[in-house]
């Protein structure tokens, strides 16, 4: 029972079709089952046949044919009538693959990065089927009360998610990330400080004053967040907008001092116009010409 992993499974039939998925017929063997509602033993009805798309096997699709049987239960007088066996570690309600296949795509999707059309390519299988098992599976990890633990290091950044319409307006969203993790925490609309302000509102005061650092990238709207609602909290600002705003002041003050000595916007000739991408470069980047000037 290795190939699908189940204890009380037996294979009814393998269909080994070149060029086509490989399908294992499987069936339950649990028996007798009692009915529901009056406990007296049922009868089986009928047999169903439901494919689930299973993890490949060497480097092959896998279908994985569920033989789910019908019972009906022999008392005329209860209102049980029939009923479909069912167990969720087979497979989910409502999706159409198995459960071991929801919980590697979640883990593909989620952890490794991969996306969602790749691993149905890899499956074998439709976009909207893959899909389907990540918002399920997944949206049960991220509403989990303990997955966030201890956040000690809180970061604000804005990312832009769409663009819609036909002017392609843009839309932006606020990231809300574990620094110290490097953990994705949440995603919340707009880059303003209402949602970001709402959603800790949410957590608590006491989840909030655990956080003992802010990072931001000099946003106006992310500062209030955490002045009002992490004042214990040392803000931090993000490197790389420190260097960008080091660097167009550096660039400024470069322009000042080229029309206050020659009068003009740098010309092609002009030493401070020369020089203007070695002024900004990092040192590392620096060669042996660069480093002497």
């Amino acid at each position: 029972m290795s190939l699908v992993g189940l204890p009380d499974v037996v294979i009814l039939d393998v269909e080994d079709v070149p060029g086509a998925a490989l399908r294992v017929h499987v069936e339950l063997t649990r028996s007798p089952q009692g009915c529901p509602t009056c406990g007296v033993i049922a009868h089986v009805e009928d047999r169903r046949r439901v494919e689930l798309v299973d993890l490949s096997m060497g480097g092959r699709p896998m279908r994985l044919v569920w033989v789910r049987r019908r019972f009906r239960c022999p008392e005329s007088s209860c209102p049980s009538g029939s009923w479909t066996e069912d167990d969720p570690r087979i497979a989910s309600k409502r999706l159409m693959m198995t459960d071991r296949s929801g919980r590697w795509i979640t883990e593909q999707v989620g952890r490794c990065a991969r996306s969602v059309s790749e691993v149905a390519r890899e499956l074998g299988c439709d976009w909207h089927t893959v899909n389907d098992a990540v918002v399920a599976y997944g949206g049960a990890l991220v509403d989990h009360p303990d997955r966030f633990g201890v956040v000690e290091a809180l970061g604000l950044d804005e990312v832009l998610m769409v663009r819609r319409g036909p002017w392609h307006r843009q839309e932006f969203s606020t990231l809300l990330v574990d620094v110290g993790r490097g953990q994705l925490l949440d995603v919340v609309p707009g880059r303003s400080s209402t949602e970001p302000m709402v959603w800790l509102a949410k957590k608590g005061k006491p989840w909030c004053d655990q956080v003992r650092f802010a990072t931001l990238d000099l946003s106006g709207p992310y500062r209030k967040v955490f002045t009002l609602m992490t004042p214990g909290a040392i803000q931090v600002a993000d490197p790389f907008h420190l260097i960008k705003l080091a660097n167009s002041k550096l660039d400024e003050c470069r322009r000042r001092v080229q029309n206050k000595t020659l009068g003009h916007r740098g010309h092609k000739a002009d030493p401070l116009y020369r020089c203007r991408r070695l002024l900004t470069k990092a040192e590392e980047r620096l060669d042996v010409k660069g480093e002497r000037n």
